[in-house]
């Protein structure tokens, strides 16, 4: 039994998210599975580094699988290329440690979520981006932003109602810079919630529109209240970026 690495890219506005489902074939984990199952002709399942949402888009996500075969990672590959849909593209793919898995062993990963600061409209990246013509106070963000970051309990950051294990998190960094008409928030931790990235997004839009104060971050980490903190983020302009082992 060999244990795979594969790194890919996608282009998620299509697909239901990362997470296989039972109600639709019409995930990037569903995908890999079926397509690895047939060509390695035994049941395959997939760990991917992380859950990116839907409509969410990816551009380095690293998985893991074991199969039991002889063929080589380059033909495995170029498989993978040939039968791939074109929006999700297999990057390298090499033979791991035994031990390796793409999300046990994850240490750190970056989300960049990018916003279309402009009343001019941006015809051929749409699809990847938030548009939000109004204009965001760069300064306060950043006050606010600083505050997110470090270990904290992250519950007020997430969708979820009821939660099994921890919600405590580190988020190592928080930039935001401003390329021409487009902003652009790259988040580094060592884990997300669900929702997470696009809640802190969101609360810092809300934060830059003048619609929000600044104390509600400290209440949400001191009340853990899903209310104190912002909108979530339309997913569109939210993309996997880097991931660390």
């Amino acid at each position: 039994m060999r244990n795979f690495r594969l790194t890919l890219a996608y282009d998620g506005s299509r697909y239901k998210g990362w997470q296989k489902q039972g109600n639709t074939p019409n995930t990037i984990q569903g995908k890999l599975e079926t397509l690895l199952s047939r060509v390695l002709e035994q049941n395959v399942e997939v760990n991917g580094s992380g859950r990116t949402d839907a409509g969410a888009h990816a551009r380095m996500q690293v998985a893991s699988f074991r199969a039991d075969t002889d063929i080589s990672c380059g033909e495995l590959l170029r498989q993978m290329r040939t039968y791939l849909p074109e929006d999700i593209g297999a990057l390298e793919l090499t033979e791991a440690a035994p031990r390796f898995h793409a999300r046990l062993n994850c240490v750190e990963k970056t989300y960049v979520y990018r916003i279309w600061n402009s009343e001019a409209p941006n015809v051929f990246e749409r699809k990847y981006l938030w548009t939000m013509p109004r204009e965001l106070d760069m300064a306060k963000m950043s006050l606010a932003a600083g505050k997110i970051c470090g270990k904290h309990d992250f519950r007020a950051f997430c969708s979820l109602k009821k939660f099994n294990k921890s919600t405590v998190r580190h988020a190592k960094e928080i930039k935001i810079e401003r390329i021409g008409n487009e902003l652009r928030f790259s988040v580094t931790g060592d884990g997300f919630l669900y929702n997470m990235v696009r809640i802190i997004v969101g609360t810092l839009v809300e934060v830059g529109l003048g619609e929000r104060d600044m104390s509600t971050i400290d209440a949400a980490f001191e009340t853990l209240d899903r209310q104190q903190t912002g909108q979530t983020a339309p997913a569109c302009g939210l993309t996997l970026w880097e991931v660390k082992y």
